[in-house]
């Protein structure tokens, strides 16, 4: 394999890779006296970095497939991994603009660290080797871990820090000694011969189930979420709103990839297992939700729920995998703005709480009329009312369950959706049927960055809503189908 067919197919992570780099390289070779022109080079940077990838990962659909080294596959499934994390990252990267100089002086690190864990889940998404499945995953661990615990004056954010290490280091555990039972089973870490050479016996049974534990650590599945509200919580918003999306679409085709490849394991074991936890998933975060005053905690237990109506998906097989791609891309609107707005809501002096109550919202739409219908698109997408984008993601995601022959889960997962009804819309009470009081906050300015934040996202709820079944189910069929 010559040396241009070995860069063109990873383009869009060289990229990514070398911003990052850069961004360490101007901070070294440069002294800025003004801390929030240095931030906004680095932010300009990233984004510009991000904007290039996704450009060139775009440019790409359609071209066919490319396996590199044997270890990463380069197709269309992994195009649209990367675009989503692309998306997630790029949104993130504008809602941290002007948030990161409030607590940090190194925004080049920042950025950096960022970038390299949308590297690692990029890699993740096209890898079809367990060896250079796991590196990606630690890759994106170790970023988000050093991510979350980045703001050092607030002592929630190290808490939440060492916890979702602690935990992760659990998890990487399970997830090699899963590595290490299919290996010795087939003699490879690669998904086409452990196809082609799987027994299907206790070895390999063990080792899928190793493997998805620790899969659903980084998806905060029941009972592996422990360290989800806190993490999600004490992190800066921005890392918050990152991880929440980019993390789940780099761990579903990788789950995607891994559950497609390993035929010899009888679906109804591993189907039956996932199922589960779908519904301990979806229950335990919707109505652990319920009780949160936090805004971000409960946003936090939100996405635990929706990861559960994305497993959903994952137990009907990949004929369901249009439809979870779909939601992915939808989630990264509806929870990344969500995050924007409650951003918006906290006190920006560097010593402040990284977060807001619920209650901090009263009387929102009298302040901030734009602010707070944005927000109530946002709520409403959650919850799953047309014609908003989060509606046609459940519709996808449960029709192809029943589809699948699992419709006592769609039907559990739609009753889990009105469940999340009460505390999506009590935010929407909250800021139109009160009035502003003591314990109401808003931001006097809103910085451009998140402004344009919330304006794509919310441009991309209502048009993924009402162009979902003439144009994305169209693409959702370019897929091509799982090694």
């Amino acid at each position: 394999m010559t040396l241009p067919d070995l860069i063109l197919p990873l383009l869009p992570e060289i990229i990514i890779i070398g911003v990052a780099l850069l961004l360490l390289i101007i901070d070294m070779a440069s002294r800025f006296s003004d801390v929030s022109a240095e931030a906004s080079l680095m932010a300009g940077v990233t984004f510009a970095g991000i904007l290039v990838a996704a450009g060139v990962t775009a440019a790409g659909l359609g071209s066919g497939d490319a396996l590199v080294g044997n270890v990463v596959l380069v197709d269309d499934l992994s195009r649209y991994t990367n675009l989503a994390v692309l998306l997630a990252a790029g949104l993130s990267v504008l809602l941290a603009w002007a948030y990161v100089p409030q607590f940090s002086q190194e925004a080049s690190s920042f950025y950096a660290l960022l970038l390299l864990a949308a590297a690692g889940m990029m890699f993740m998404g096209k890898s079809v080797e367990l060896i250079t499945m796991f590196v990606s995953l630690e890759i994106l661990s170790v970023s988000l871990y050093v991510l979350t615990g980045f703001n050092r004056r607030q002592l929630a954010s190290a808490e939440g820090a060492l916890k979702y290490f602690l935990l992760g280091a659990f998890s990487s555990g399970f997830f090699l000694y899963g590595m290490a039972l299919l290996y010795a089973d087939t003699g490879s870490t690669q998904l086409s011969e452990i196809a082609a050479g799987g027994t299907g016996g206790f070895l390999i049974l063990t080792g899928l189930a190793l493997l998805l534990v620790g899969f659903f650590f980084k998806l905060a599945g029941v009972p592996f979420h422990m360290w989800a509200p806190d993490a999600y919580q004490g992190a800066p918003t921005p890392v918050t709103a990152f991880m929440s999306v980019a993390t789940k679409a780099a761990v579903f085709v990788a789950m995607f990839r891994i559950l497609a490849s390993l035929t010899s394991a009888p679906i109804e074991i591993w189907a039956g297992l996932v199922a589960i936890i779908s519904v301990l998933t979806m229950i335990w975060g919707n109505f652990a939700a319920l009780r949160q005053t936090s805004l971000k905690r409960m946003l936090a237990y939100s996405s635990i729920a929706q990861a559960g109506y994305m497993m959903t998906g994952l137990v009907a097989g990949v004929n369901a995998l249009n439809a979870v791609l779909y939601y992915l891309f939808a989630y990264a609107f509806m929870n990344i703005g969500a995050f924007a707005v409650a951003s918006m809501l906290e006190r920006s002096t560097p010593d402040a709480r990284q977060d807001a109550d619920i209650d901090a919202a009263r009387g929102l739409f009298d302040s901030r009329p734009l602010l707070a219908v944005a927000m109530a698109i946002f709520m409403l997408s959650l919850t799953g009312i047309p014609p908003m984008v989060g509606f046609f993601g459940k519709f996808y995601v449960f029709g192809a369950a029943v589809s699948a022959g699992w419709a006592w889960l769609a039907v559990i997962g739609m009753l889990n959706s009105v469940v999340s009804a009460y505390y999506y819309l009590r935010v929407v009470v909250v800021m139109f049927m009160s009035k502003p009081d003591e314990q109401s906050y808003v931001r006097s300015h809103i910085p451009a960055g998140a402004g344009a934040a919330i304006a794509i996202a919310v441009t991309g709820v209502l048009l993924m809503g009402l162009l979902a079944s003439p144009v994305f189910v169209e693409l959702g069929k370019a897929v091509i189908a799982l090694r």
